[in-house]
């Protein structure tokens, strides 16, 4: 047998084996890919914000219409004290679920609680809240959606902790959670207060 029969052998045979290999290399790549994005660090529920550390974007929120309430302006955010910031609509399903724990925390009194009714109908708004209870001092107007924008707002409701100074310290995106609340939020509003 000649040389060039028997590479030509080896090579065909090389050649089946890496055609019967190749899906299985493929499903190790694939597996491998999906097992890094289920690590717990890569929990795509924490979306990065730009924002963190920042001065809270320059706004003025008239109230919303119909209540006793004053409005939001980035002033009122800069005035010494910790507060919290949520961004919420009546029409938003996650922001009814989160609605509960607003309450128990403005019942506690340990921050002062703003919101924003975000893109929602001023009586819709005023209906949700008769309903459901206050937890807000101030509420601002945001009809269109442009303070949102500014804030780095990805849909409703998220939640921030401003300190003192008007700056952005932390930003909860989806309905807040008992464990989020106690885990992370409360223990920095507390070290925030100093």
């Amino acid at each position: 047998m000649s040389e060039a029969v028997k590479d030509g052998g080896k090579a065909g045979l090389m050649r089946r084996r890496l055609i019967y290999l190749s899906p299985v290399l493929v499903f190790a790549v694939l597996a491998g890919y999906f097992l890094w994005g289920l690590n717990p660090d890569r929990n795509p529920r924490i979306l990065p914000s730009a924002m963190i550390d920042k001065p809270a974007p320059e706004f003025d929120a008239g109230p919303l219409a119909g209540m006793d309430l004053p409005g939001l302006a980035t002033a009122d955010l800069a005035g010494g004290q910790v507060s919290l910031v949520n961004f919420f609509a009546s029409w938003c399903i996650p922001c009814r679920a989160e609605h509960p724990l607003l309450m128990a925390l403005a019942e506690r009194g340990e921050v002062a609680i703003y919101g924003f009714n975000y893109k929602n109908k001023p009586a819709e708004a005023r209906a949700w809240l008769a309903q459901l209870g206050n937890p807000y001092s101030r509420i601002g107007t945001d009809q269109s959606g442009r303070i949102g924008i500014d804030w780095g707002v990805s849909g409703v409701p998220e939640t921030f902790v401003i300190d003192g100074a008007g700056r952005i310290r932390y930003r909860h995106w989806g309905p807040l959670d008992r464990g989020a609340l106690e885990d992370k939020i409360l223990p920095l509003i507390k070290e925030l207060h100093g």
